[in-house]
């Protein structure tokens, strides 16, 4: 697979999902979440199609479609259900691929395997996705250390919210990681908006295999 990337975070509800649907249509890529907790209100890959335009061909069906919205773990167990290593193997696809997680990077998978352990597993680049709010600077570097310990590949850092310089710069400095971009608050979440917003703040070079 060319240019593929898994998307991670520093937290939930931050953006994500958001960045995942503009590279995936700024790289004519297809999009999979392997677990999907929480179906009440949508699923991020009904997310990702609607905002980021993109093609129902290009979203691969979850593994897992889990109804609690809770950590995938704790879901899981209430359907009766264990996620085992060998349940989430990454599909073939045409073309770039991303993948993303649940959560942030050490949201148990199961009782003994998380997200960041699946990410070494897959030996896929990871993304990290960061807000500029308060409390950033810890949870952007403890998960830089986390991926680390277990020999991930980081492929960069995303920022999402307003511009917080520091925060932003030392970050990266600290934590010896390239600054992607950053992905402001869209009013209006739409395909040409979130298109936009991406070729503003992104360079597409950056993201090439």
């Amino acid at each position: 697979m060319s240019a593929s990337f898994v998307i991670t975070g520093t937290d939930t509800d931050i953006g994500k999902t958001v960045f995942a649907a503009a590279l995936t249509a700024a790289l004519g890529g297809s999009y999979w979440k392997p677990v999907q907790a929480g179906l009440v209100d949508g699923t991020d890959s009904e997310t990702v199609a609607q905002i980021g335009g993109i093609s129902p061909s290009k979203i691969l069906p979850e593994r897992f479609r889990l109804k609690t919205p809770a950590s995938p773990h704790f879901s899981a167990a209430q359907e009766g259900i264990t996620i085992a290593l060998d349940d989430l193997v990454i599909p073939p696809v045409d073309g770039p691929l991303i993948i993303e997680g649940a959560g942030g990077a050490l949201v148990p998978v199961n009782p003994r395997l998380l997200f960041a352990d699946l990410f070494a597993h897959w030996a896929v680049p990871v993304i990290i996705v960061a807000s500029t709010r308060l409390g950033t600077i810890n949870h952007s570097l403890l998960t830089i250390e986390a991926l680390r310990s277990r020999g991930v590949q980081i492929h960069g850092i995303v920022f999402t919210g307003p511009e917080v310089r520091d925060s932003e710069t030392i970050i990266c400095d600290i934590g010896a990681v390239k600054r992607l971009g950053r992905l402001p608050m869209i009013d209006k979440l739409s395909p040409e908006c979130l298109t936009s917003a991406f070729h503003e703040n992104f360079d597409l070079a950056d993201f090439a295999s």
